[in-house]
């Protein structure tokens, strides 16, 4: 469900001229994992409330309210595990973002709302939710349309599976739905090396990927691994692509600046 929460006195958009800054972050739902013993020690906060959680998500506000554009895997909807905070509806009004919509992917019911989130600063023109194929349900993007017309921005937020058959099946799908568009980004927990995505030839050629440079993310204490992306059209000139080494989850925060060409600027409104 999409809503516009309060933009706190003095909020101003982070946009300067046609530049907007960008970030994706997969939150683990709050749980701070600095080690690879604490995947067990610590697994319980999967299903049970931890009194220091909204504390992460407090901190994790303060990183966010810096850019335009974000996007959240494994957020939770409002469950018991979370203390029942809706973990974007948090985030959007601590930042003060004055849009965010989430994507319910998992429902475990009153225990656990496994979700994909996006907060952002521009009003979106329309949002659609895909639940993407696999032989276990709870993967899904978020489309995200800034704009009318076919220089309008496409932004997909999305969660892909581990496993390489059903990845692969995931990354057709998405292909399919990027092809004819002109301006699109593709950010999240892609579960995918940077030569696993150019092994992929139908993807790759619906949104060139040369080249794809992501910083290692993965796992947050001792990054090894490019598993979280920012994907851009060639349309759209990236800067500043860098890691943030914010420990609050296993993985890390990565953002990106862009700069809209004249067409796509005029598409969202601005004159």
């Amino acid at each position: 469900m999409s809503h516009a929460v309060p933009r706190p006195e003095g909020q101003r958009l982070h946009r300067d001229g046609h530049r907007l800054r960008l970030l994706t972050f997969n939150l683990q739902v709050g749980i701070q994992t600095s080690a690879y013993h604490h995947y067990l020690t610590r697994s319980w906060q999967h299903l049970l409330p931890h009194p220091r959680r909204l504390d992460r998500l407090a901190m994790m506000s303060d990183v966010l309210r810096d850019f335009d554009l974000v996007g959240l895997q494994e957020v939770d909807g409002g469950s018991f595990r979370s203390g029942h905070v809706n973990q974007v509806e948090y985030l959007a009004r601590k930042a003060g973002f004055p849009h965010h919509y989430q994507q319910l992917n998992r429902n475990l019911g009153r225990v656990a709302q496994h979700s994909n989130g996006l907060l952002s600063r521009l009003t979106p023109t329309h949002l659609v939710e895909h639940r993407l194929p696999g032989t276990l349900p709870g993967r899904g993007a978020i489309h995200a349309r800034f704009g009318h017309g076919p220089d309008a921005l496409h932004l997909f937020v999305a969660h892909l599976a581990l496993g390489y058959r059903t990845r692969s099946r995931q990354l057709d799908y998405l292909s399919e739905i990027i092809s004819p568009l002109n301006h699109v980004v593709v950010m999240g927990d892609l579960n995918c090396t940077p030569e696993q995505l150019h092994s992929h030839d139908r993807f790759c050629a619906s949104l060139p990927l040369d080249p794809v440079l992501p910083p290692l993310s993965y796992p947050s204490w001792q990054p090894r691994r490019a598993l979280d992306h920012i994907l851009l059209s060639r349309s759209l000139a990236a800067s500043e692509v860098r890691v943030l080494d914010q420990l609050f989850s296993d993985h890390l925060p990565i953002a990106v600046d862009i700069t809209l060409p004249e067409v796509c600027h005029v598409a969202l409104g601005n004159r």
